[in-house]
This record gives structure tokens, C-alpha cells and sequence, in this order.
């Protein structure tokens, strides 16, 4: 159950500016300007994303145990008006511990004045609060995750005892010429999924494949069912290598019209590439690459790009750096220890 909003803050929380208060989420009203807002500060700090409505819909629609958009928003408003905005959540990490995450954007007009000091405050209350009712055994942290060209995010999360713990690259490949297809391992064939059967069959084999992987994945239903509300979802998009019944691997690309249009690009998203264990070490992983860029150039784009642990156990990074892609951005985790009283 949330606190009161005043209660959740700490004692040594900032003081806002004249005007500005904290309340709780108030729905689709809010989401509308938190569009407005994280696009702001997205510019502000160089950040190719772009939110759109139904995107933020999507997120905020689907209540979960991590997550509740009721309880796990905080809003901050001047003269009845948005102006930031945080969030929290948490999951259970692959090494046994759990992160409890914060997360916010203040619209540039709005920064330096405090606001998102005091936002994070009241996350990391809301986190501990959560965390006194877990009551589990295992090392609980706080996390936060930022952009390198977030100055104002890193120094804030650094200045509060934040610590960068992994670091991850964005990567991008400029075109999508001179594409080398490897075969495919024997016995394995490329199929289209077919039904919603096999869809959570694809999203749980993304998600145990991950497991290997540093942090946590979330493989709940309400998760399974925002992946298929996602307004950027289009299975046409997918390269999925199956062993008979089995998926052994698979790339899940995304196509994403706003951005490309507001960047003026036609660039394709590698969201998600996985090879499960049991056919690991065979090509599969390259393979699968490949034949992703061969379907975004089909469809119309010009490059494309993708996300990466700087040390993922599997080489990952080497992978993509001899499919063609490089570093282009870099942004860090950090985390800071969590005491419960």
C-alpha cells in the first residue's frame, strides 16, 4: 500500500520552490504532458527516444506486483500543471539480489530548482517503505539507470551516493549494405510464430535466455500482455530459429516511425537477441543478426541499432562489432546500498 505522499518524504528532503508540490498520478491527463515532458528533457539531453501517448499508456495500463502506476508515480506540479514526474519499481536480479529502482524527468524549464532531488527522495522512501514489507533475505539495493549525456541525472544520482556498477552501449550500424547471411546451424529453420501460444513461448524463452544475463527480467502475465499491447509490437518483424517445437533463438526487431521521422532516418531497432543455452556456440546468434538487417533493409531502412551490456557474458559485443555495428552512446547503472530500519 502507498504512504501519503507527505509521508513518504524523508526529513532531509529538499525544499520545493514556492508553488510546486507532489501529488499522486491522476491518469491519462497526466500521461498527455508527461509526453510533452520526457520529450523536453530527452532534447534538453541529447536522447534519441521519443515517448508518445500511447506508449506511456501502455506502460502505466498494466499493474503488476513491480509495479503499479497508482502507488509507483509521483507527479510534481506547478500552477496545476505537470512539470516532472518519477517512478519506481523493482525486480529480482539473476545473481539472487534485488533492485529497487527509481526513475524520473523534469522538464528543462523546471531543473536546478530542487524538483528532482525531492522526487527522488520520495522514491527512495516509497522503495525502502516497499522493501520493509518484502521482508526478504536477500541484498536489496537501490538502482537507477542514466544516459552518459544525462549531466544533470548523473551528477544528481552521484551526489546522493549513487555508484556506477555496469555500463552499457548503444550501437548502431550506419547502413545496411554488404550484408553477410551465414547458414543457419543444421536442424534449425526460421518460422514466423503463429498465435498467441506461441508468442508467450517466445517471450518466455527471451526471458529465461536472459537469466544468464546481469539484472532482471520481468516474466509475469501482465508483462507478457504489455509486450503484445505495445503500439511498436509487429511480429512480422521477428527472426525466430526453431528446433522442431523448441525456439532456440530468436531477434525481436522493432520499427519505430516516430523517432525515424523526427530524426529524419529510417533506422530499425535490434530490441532483443537471444540464443537459449542448449544451442549456443553454433553461429546461431550471428546468423540471426544477419537476417535481421536483410528484413529491416526489406522493409525500407537504411540502418539500424541495438543495446548492449559492455560485459556481456556471451560476447555479445564482439558479435555485433563484426556484424558491422559500433559504440555510439553509452549509459551506466548505478546503485546504492538500502537499509530497511
Amino acid at each position: 500500500m502507498a504512504l501519503p505522499l507527505a509521508d513518504e518524504l524523508t526529513a532531509d528532503a529538499p525544499a520545493l520552490p514556492a508553488g510546486v508540490t507532489l501529488r499522486s498520478f491522476r491518469g491519462d491527463a497526466d500521461l498527455a504532458v508527461f509526453v510533452d515532458i520526457a520529450n523536453a528533457a530527452n532534447r534538453e539531453d541529447d536522447v534519441e527516444e521519443r515517448a508518445t501517448l500511447e506508449g506511456l499508456r501502455n506502460w502505466a495500463g498494466f499493474p503488476s506486483r513491480t509495479f503499479n502506476a497508482a502507488d509507483d508515480l509521483v507527479v510534481a506540479e506547478a500552477d496545476g500543471r505537470p512539470v516532472g514526474y518519477g517512478w519506481t519499481s523493482w525486480v529480482d536480479n539473476s545473481d539472487g539480489s534485488r533492485d529497487y529502482m527509481t526513475r524520473g524527468h523534469v522538464h528543462p524549464d523546471w531543473r536546478r530548482q530542487g524538483i528532482a532531488t525531492a522526487i527522488l527522495h520520495r522514491n527512495e522512501a516509497r522503495l525502502r517503505a516497499l522493501a520493509a514489507e518484502h521482508a526478504v533475505e536477500t541484498p536489496r539495493m537501490f538502482s537507477a539507470f542514466a544516459p552518459e549525456s544525462r549531466l544533470g541525472a548523473v551528477a544528481l544520482l552521484q551526489g546522493n551516493g549513487y555508484r556506477p556498477v555496469r555500463w552499457f552501449f548503444d550501437m548502431v550500424r550506419p547502413d545496411l549494405e554488404d550484408i553477410r547471411v551465414p547458414d543457419l546451424p543444421e536442424g534449425l529453420e526460421i518460422r514466423p510464430v503463429a498465435g498467441r501460444e506461441q508468442l508467450r513461448q517466445l517471450f518466455d524463452a527471451d526471458v529465461e535466455a536472459f537469466r544468464d544475463h546481469w539484472g532482471g527480467f520481468d516474466a509475469t502475465d501482465a508483462a507478457f500482455e504489455q509486450w503484445l499491447a505495445d503500439p511498436d509490437y509487429d511480429p512480422r518483424l521477428f527472426v525466430v530459429a526453431w528446433d522442431g517445437d523448441e525456439v532456440a533463438g530468436a531477434v525481436v526487431n522493432v520499427i519505430n516511425e516516430q523517432e525515424n521521422a523526427e530524426f529524419g532516418r529510417r533506422r530499425g531497432l535490434l530490441d532483443s537477441v537471444f540464443v537459449r543455452r542448449p544451442w549456443r556456440g553454433r553461429g546461431l546468434a550471428s546468423a540471426l543478426v544477419a537476417r535481421s538487417l536483410v528484413l529491416l533493409r526489406d522493409e525500407g531502412m537504411t540502418s539500424a541499432w541495438l543495446g548492449v551490456d559492455a560485459d556481456n557474458p556471451t560476447g555479445a559485443l564482439h558479435l555485433y562489432e563484426k556484424s558491422g555495428f559500433a559504440v555510439d552512446r553509452r549509459a551506466s547503472a548505478y546503485r546504492k546500498p538500502l537499509e530497511v530500519d
